[in-house]
């Protein structure tokens, strides 16, 4: 996509979902195709939902000692394809994790963090169109449990695991390296019990109005747009690093494989926690509804460059009937979802302990994730926020934080040192 000018901004993006919209319509049928996709997602929905029923959480669940024995099954493979989501169990020791929420609340509050955010509060626009708005999220990145819990062996392990879920075959080698990674910093997470102001509506990272618009994101939904949207498979890496995101603060713009967090404390349905729509297909639904004719020629559903996109009950409540709280998982758990796939934060923290994660994804080692790489890693050491994020900079003089001194040699390998 070429650069745009704040003046022609708004103009310009327009023509652009018009002409977009215009030419993937003129592919198919797309009121006949979406109604057959319409009655398979309500069929998809339906089963997930029986399952949650029946076995507790739709959400796929399996032991790290699994993961590290090579006794995962290939029925359970297929489950977490299928769900676009899974709970790896015990990556790390309960003692650890919570040794590490422990020393982020001590780091905190050393360095006196919450008076400070008060004073740039406002930096990060990326959730303000989302209905709960903006969650109690730490704009934290170099502290030494984050640094420690993604250089980690067991992480290591755990996300290789992952990629190897996808198929990375590509017209001109493998798409991607899924063996090794380049750390993505990302932030921490601290909800307190009874807080209820700090949900995150559903949504979906990794692109928003692009996902139409875009040329390698267009080839990757290419069935979808093409008329056959049941030849979509979402675990193909084909053209998956080589998309252009619009430019905002915490817009990703590495490729994960995987969204994730580590889990710090025990949280659960009604702890403040995460939320999914366990249905790794769902993205071909969102697709094909913004072509629909009552959707405005130049919006896509509420599509906004910079933004989240979000999920709509008015335009999708086909699959937000499947919106599903995670089942319960303790201090050293991980829980991961592919990067289509719809998820959200409970608007109401009801349980009496806090929510704590530190989000670690996995973005495995290709030519974008090379370059955002380099970028964060002159950030690192100056103290700096990561570069997707906002410019708060509160680590700059923070004591305690984390140095190259504190990186093993994995850990410099996955900051491009």
């Amino acid at each position: 996509m070429p650069d745009l000018q704040t003046s022609d901004l708004n103009d310009t993006i327009r023509q652009y979902i018009i002409e977009a919209k215009a030419e993937l319509r003129a592919k198919q049928n797309v009121v006949a195709a979406f109604a057959k996709l319409s009655e398979a997602m309500r069929r998809e929905v339906e089963s997930l939902l029986n399952e949650e029923a029946k076995e507790g959480s739709a959400v796929p669940q399996i032991d790290f000692a699994a993961v590290q024995g090579g006794k995962v099954s290939d029925a359970q493979r297929r489950q977490i394809r299928r769900r676009g989501a899974v709970v790896i169990r015990g990556v790390f020791p309960r003692a650890r994790a919570e040794a590490w929420n422990q020393e982020i609340g001590a780091y905190i509050a050393e360095n006196d963090y919450l008076q400070k955010a008060q004073e740039k509060s406002g930096m990060d626009k990326y959730f303000d169109q989302l209905n709960a708005g903006r969650p109690q999220i730490y704009g934290l990145y170099w502290s030494k449990p984050q640094i420690m819990a993604r250089q980690a062996e067991e992480m290591a392990e755990t996300k290789r695991f992952l990629n190897r879920l996808w198929d990375v075959r590509g017209p001109v080698g493998d798409e991607f390296d899924a063996d090794n990674d380049y750390a993505y910093a990302d932030r921490t997470r601290r909800r307190q019990p009874g807080d209820s102001q700090l949900g995150l509506s559903p949504h979906m990272d990794a692109g928003s109005y692009e996902r139409w618009i875009d040329p390698a994101f267009q080839k990757i939904y290419e069935p979808v747009f093409a008329g056959d949207w049941t030849a979509y498979d979402p675990w193909k890496a084909t053209y998956r690093t080589q998309t252009r995101e619009y430019a905002s603060p915490a817009v990703c713009s590495m490729f994960r494989s995987f969204q994730g967090w580590t889990a710090l404390t025990t949280q659960g349905p009604n702890d403040g926690t995460l939320q999914l729509v366990p249905v790794a297909s769902g993205i071909a639904y969102m697709l094909l509804r913004a072509l629909q004719p009552d959707v405005p020629e130049d919006a896509l559903c509420g599509a906004l460059p910079g933004k989240a996109l979000c999920a709509d009950a008015a335009w999708h409540g086909d699959l937000l009937e499947g919106l599903v709280s995670i089942p319960t998982v303790e201090p050293g758990d991980t829980v991961w979802w592919h990067p289509d796939l719809i998820h959200a934060v409970e608007d109401v923290h009801s349980g009496s302990g806090e929510s704590n994660v530190i989000y670690i994804g996995a973005s495995p080692r290709c030519a974008k994730n090379e370059a955002y790489a380099r970028k964060q890693a002159a950030h690192f050491l100056a103290g700096q926020s990561a570069p997707d994020f906002a410019a708060e900079n509160y680590e700059v003089d923070f004591k305690g934080r984390a140095t190259p001194d504190d990186l093993t040699d994995l850990g410099r390998a996955q900051m491009a040192l």
